[in-house]
């Protein structure tokens, strides 16, 4: 074979497609059933148990509907382990569409202000075509996360509760990209015309008064106070008045998320392990935490994972959901789908490969909640997930350990848990990745 397929060549392929009898009933299973259902290895019913040895308390699973806010549920999953514990309650969740309507609002003034600062750049320069890709979508980061909390502290779901808008957010980042990209147009052209930076940032203000309208009206406005009503546990009515969001924060959940840094696994010759690492223009909160990565190797992450899951703590994680998931069932595993039976190749790309040839990339955070240890290792994890009840075992999803080394790409924990040579790693000054660098993925997931 040449540069084109030839007719002999079709001959060939043909040939070799028949010689192999068990394509007959596989294409029959394929073509009737789909991939997945067709190559689900049912063996994994009994390799994939939900019984850990080490298993943190559960609570009802929420869901992020049709949104790309995993991110924040993960997050505020985390914390309601302590809300729930400080009010000695039963269950309750947090609202996230109360730092989904700022951090919209962040991400608009952010992207405007990266506007204004690279109007000397050409429109078609491959950073403006990223600034415009995607301004105001629904991912993000952990960090991102932490700088919304301590900016604007948290409510319970029952002050800011969901609306259709923060649920199923198509239509309203459709309207405020078309919104953003005119206002960056407009910026431009103003610059082009002669406009300094003072009138700009006038402008910019004008564009952002806006920009908070379409926000609360689709989401509504957040609280600046609220009262919270609970009954705890042993059956006593409480009033909590006109307290704050930040307030709210500072008493019932108490944990400063700050202490807690990103570790991600890239292993990659462009990451050297034991290095820091952020990723230029990843931001919402202009005046908010940087982000901040920690490269190590994934044994010395499952180290830590398992230290912080011993002291009753839930880790948040982010990860390739894509590979190899049964949503059904729950199961992430590699072992899931016998594809190499079926197809007669091989699928056994390196992780470091993945990452480099766009196979792979952070798409989804969740929250690990347990893990079983066999001789003091981890065959397999435990997994809270934020896709309602239907899917998994009541929402819970378990994880094998291979899948663990070969999708999970960055875990948060506590900085106590780290060793004196591992937090100096993490002082040091991050190496600057560039804005499209697959490490910023999961902020431009919908």
């Amino acid at each position: 074979m040449k540069e084109c397929i030839e007719l002999k060549d079709l001959e060939k392929f043909e040939k070799s497609f028949a010689e192999r009898k068990e394509n007959i009933p596989l294409q029959a299973s394929l073509i009737n059933q789909g991939i997945k259902p067709a190559a689900y290895n049912y063996k994994q019913n009994s390799n994939l148990k939900h019984i850990f040895s080490l298993d943190i308390k559960n609570y009802k699973v929420t869901n992020q509907e049709k949104s790309g806010r995993c991110w924040m549920f993960a997050s505020t999953n985390l914390m309601r382990y302590e809300v729930i514990k400080n009010l000695n309650i039963k269950d309750m969740e947090l609202s996230q569409s109360y730092h989904q309507f700022y951090d919209k609002l962040e991400k608009a003034n952010t992207f405007l202000e990266n506007i204004i600062n690279t109007v000397k750049e050409k429109v078609d320069s491959q950073l403006i075509m990223f600034l415009l890709t995607a301004p105001v979508l629904d991912g993000g980061q952990y960090d991102m996360f932490v700088s919304l909390v301590n900016k604007y502290g948290v409510c319970p779901k029952d002050v800011m509760p969901e609306t259709y808008c923060s649920s199923n957010t198509m239509e309203l980042n459709k309207f405020l990209t078309t919104k953003l990209r005119q206002y960056a147009s407009i910026i431009r052209k103003k610059y082009e015309s002669g406009a300094n930076k003072e009138a700009l940032y006038q402008l910019k203000n004008k564009m952002m008064s806006t920009i908070y309208q379409i926000l609360g009206l689709t989401l509504g406005l957040p609280p600046k106070s609220f009262t919270y009503e609970y009954v705890d546990l042993d059956k006593n009515y409480h009033i909590i008045k006109d307290i704050t969001p930040q307030d709210f924060y500072k008493k019932y959940v108490k944990i400063d998320l700050s202490n807690k840094i990103s570790i991600i696994n890239a292993p990659t010759i462009d990451k050297p392990y034991n290095k820091t690492y952020t990723v230029k223009y990843l931001a919402n909160v202009i005046e908010g935490k940087q982000i901040k990565y920690l490269n190590l190797p994934m044994n010395v992450i499952k180290e830590l994972v398992v230290k912080q899951l011993q002291n009753n703590e839930a880790v948040w994680f982010g990860a390739d959901i894509s590979q190899y998931d049964n949503r059904q069932k729950g199961y992430l595993s590699k072992k899931n789908y016998l594809l190499d039976e079926i197809f007669d190749t091989k699928f056994d790309m390196s992780k470091e490969d993945r990452i480099n040839y766009g196979e792979s990339k952070m798409n989804h955070a969740m929250v690990i909640t347990g893990v079983n240890l066999v001789n003091n290792k981890p065959n397999r994890w435990k997994i809270e997930n934020s896709w309602g009840e239907k899917t998994g075992k009541d929402g819970y999803y378990v994880m094998d350990d291979d899948w663990f080394s070969d999708f999970v790409y960055q875990v948060v924990i506590d900085k106590k848990y780290l060793s004196d040579e591992l937090l100096a790693q993490y002082e040091l000054k991050p190496i600057e990745l560039e804005p499209w660098d697959p490490f910023g993925a999961l902020a431009f997931s919908n």
